[in-house]
């Protein structure tokens, strides 16, 4: 069972690690998954659990390190799990976070003139000394009253080593050695840093709740001969809705008045609109542009495009990389060191006889300051939120950073050919009766035995028995059994026959299976072939299209340093070779059942070296095995089947193979940034804790050395969620 609760006002990376843990560690829970960008905590429990018991745990465990944060079960829910339904809209929590970021403007502005004000004063000596003192007093309880009560909350819990209780102890220090404008100023500073911060983590949230807010809340409908406002999930499939110049569509649906342009950016990234006319598919998250539109829906609510793209993508920043975790665990180590190093750093030297007392306590609050790891606790899990940001503003749907991380090593792209490297749009191009038979009968029983199926195979030959026969209506042969890898077998009445006869429509290997002798095709395309009651009535040629930019993606993959590009496909030898060579591929494998493709993507990872990983690309339903068995799975979105959606990490929404050298540039540019951000403060800290140890620079310059290293970590950071299609 899971749960699902909103952390509204969790600003703290360092606290939200926290919480994650503690509460993976408590009886009754099996799995904890808090992601700080969303502000969302999944919690999953045996089924036996009150979830009344589970809310109070959670409480528990969130307001020990966060008082002030409010936990509500989420209506966002599990996405499919059955623990909420609906969505928490997102204009709400906007506007609550935009209030309190003016409030806490406000008595940031006020604590800051106080502060300066004071030390002013204190250092020209213009009022007595006790009134400068009281000032500079005022001025820091104004600054760090709720940093203290933290810290002395903690303390009482047994929680040290955070970094509240760092920048308490640092400046009760400072106070306690007669260092009060220093003291009053590290408090300044760091609620400053701590403002910067908490604007970008909110900014980052925004941007993240504004590319997801693409589905309406509302939509026309079309019922009794009036148009009716409703909300979206009360319409049904064939209903029909108005969408007015300038609205998003709701529903995906079919045109069946008027013509406009819709902007498809949120759902492809494309900013070139796309014409839509009668006929035409409209998808739910596009935009009308210009003119009135009339849609006939297609599928629910739950079903639509948007909802899809909304459920791939929440959630996407509960699922770290192993760099977050690494952050996360090197900070609850850190911490304690540094903390450790300048206690010794107040004792040994002055035992020793090296200086006074004052002087060593002085370097250890500097080194107290200094050890706040901020800096990268909170810039690599927003540079990884926003490099899943970019990505999708391409129509590069990542589910997590982990998978975005994994792409980095990805050496090996494996491809299924239909519908992936080809358009999967097929074409009846030659169609060879056997003697005794005609070409009609031929057409006209495949059809009938492919009417059922989705394939676009099948799809292709009722298409073509429709208006080569001028057909309006097919009736389907049953009853109906889909044979994987090799086509269907059915049943059918004739007037000439008794009984019902077998009819066999699919492949050679099919016919052989059943011994059927047939004249096999030669001609390049797939061959399907049609046998009645064991006799083989001929054969039906189908062509499929590569798609125009499959092999400049296969190119630029090469170009990034990519090894391999291998090839799996159910196809024969010769019509796979033809793809292959057409396309730049490295290796080829045709002929395979769904089970052979599986098993060929194991020996390609069996045959990787150490830290390699492999892609898997595919659209298919008897794709979903290898897209979840491979290191990182990779749909084609548009065409793609529900499972294989679902079993993908990664969700191209425009079937474009062009997206992946895209993708593997975005994951490449994320992992600049996040080793940029740990090796600047790591550097930074270390050489400013070896000055700080040697009496070389004061509270003033750790604090600002923190903070400043800190804001361009975070600044640094922000260049992901603010890129466009820049390379």
């Amino acid at each position: 069972m899971k749960f699902v609760y909103k952390l509204r006002g969790l600003h703290c990376p360092t606290c939200a690690s926290r919480i994650e843990c503690d509460l993976s560690k408590t009886p009754g829970i099996e799995h904890v998954s808090l992601d700080l960008m969303g502000q969302t905590l999944s919690v999953e429990v045996d089924d036996a659990s009150d979830p009344s018991h589970v809310y109070d745990q959670v409480c528990g465990v969130v307001h020990r390190y966060e008082p002030e944060v409010g936990v509500s079960p989420s209506a966002v829910g599990s996405l499919g799990d059955g623990t909420g339904g609906g969505d928490v809209s997102p204009s709400g929590p906007e506007v609550e976070e935009d209030e309190e970021d003016a409030v806490d403007l406000r008595w940031l502005i006020i604590g800051g003139i106080l502060a300066v004000s004071s030390m002013i004063l204190h250092g020209v000596q213009l009022v007595p000394f006790y009134v400068s003192l009281l000032l500079l007093f005022v001025s820091y309880v104004w600054l760090g009253w709720k940093v203290l009560l933290t810290a002395v909350r903690n303390l009482f819990r047994g929680r040290l080593f955070d970094e509240q209780f760092l920048m308490s102890l640092a400046t009760v220090g400072a106070m306690a050695i007669g260092e009060y404008p220093e003291a009053v100023a590290v408090m300044l500073l760091y609620q400053i840093g701590e403002y910067f911060q908490g604007r970008a983590v909110g900014s980052s949230r925004r941007a993240i709740s504004a590319m997801l807010d693409i589905r309406p809340d509302s939509v026309d409908v079309w019922r009794g001969g009036r148009l009716e406002t409703v909300h979206p999930e009360t319409v049904s499939v064939g209903e029909k809705i108005a969408v007015k110049p300038g609205a998003r569509i709701a529903l995906d649906g079919r045109v069946i008045e008027g013509s406009s342009r819709l902007d498809m950016r949120a759902l492809t990234g494309e900013s070139v609109p796309v014409h839509v006319s009668p006929g035409s598919v409209a998808l739910s998250g596009a935009v009308n542009t210009s003119n009135a539109l009339t849609l006939e829906v297609t599928h629910p609510y739950s079903d639509s495009t948007a909802t899809k793209i909304v459920e791939l993508m929440r959630g996407a920043g509960a699922r770290k990389a192993k760099a977050e975790q690494f952050i996360t665990t090197f900070a609850r180590v850190y911490t304690p060191i540094v903390v450790t190093l300048a206690a010794v750093l107040c004792v040994i030297p002055p035992l020793t006889g090296l200086g006074s007392w004052e002087m060593w306590l002085h370097r250890a609050l500097v080194f107290l300051v200094i050890s706040c790891p901020c800096a990268v606790v909170i810039s690599v899990p927003l540079t990884f939120f926003g490099g899943i940001g970019a990505a999708s503003r391409r129509g590069i749907l990542v589910r997590g950073a982990n998978y975005l991380e994994a792409l980095n090593h990805v050496t090996t792209f494996v491809f299924d050919k239909t519908g992936t490297l080809t358009r999967g749009c097929f074409e009846v191009t030659e169609i060879r009766p056997a003697p005794g038979a005609s070409w009609e009968e031929v057409l006209t029983l495949a059809a009938r035995a492919e009417v059922l199926s989705t394939h676009p195979i099948a799809v292709s030959l009722v298409e073509a028995a429709k208006s080569r026969l001028h057909l309006a209506h097919l009736d389907p042969a049953t009853p109906y059994e889909e044979l994987p890898g090799r086509g269907i077998r059915t049943q059918i009445a004739r007037p000439d026959a008794p009984e019902p006869q077998t009819l066999l429509v699919g492949n050679a290997r099919l016919m052989e299976e059943h011994q059927i002798e047939y004249a096999p095709c030669t001609e390049l395309g797939t061959h399907v072939y049609v046998a009645l009651q064991g006799r083989c009535l001929g054969s039906i040629v189908i062509s499929d299209v590569i798609r125009p930019d499959s092999a400049e993606a296969l190119s630029e993959l090469h170009a990034l340093g990519v090894r391999q590009c291998v090839m799996l496909s159910g196809d024969s030898a010769a019509i796979a070779q033809n793809v292959a060579s057409q396309t730049g591929m490295d290796a080829v494998f045709a002929e395979l059942m769904p089970e052979d493709k599986l098993t060929h993507l194991e020996t390609i990872l069996q045959h990787c070296l150490p830290g390699e990983k492999v892609a898997f690309v595919g659209d298919g339903i008897n794709d979903a095995p290898s897209l979840a068995r491979a290191d990182v799975g990779i749909a084609m979105g548009g065409v793609g089947s529900d499972a294989a959606i679902q079993a993908a990490d990664i969700v191209l929404m425009t079937d474009e193979p062009s997206r992946l050298p895209q993708a593997l540039l975005v994951a490449r540019k994320t992992r600049r940034i996040v080793i940029q951000n740990i090796a600047f403060a790591l550097f930074v800290k270390a050489g400013l804790l070896i000055l700080g140890a040697l009496g070389m620079i004061g509270l003033w310059v750790a604090v600002f050395g923190d903070v400043g290293v800190m804001l361009l970590a975070v600044l640094n950071a922000t260049r992901m969620i603010w890129q466009t299609h820049e390379r």
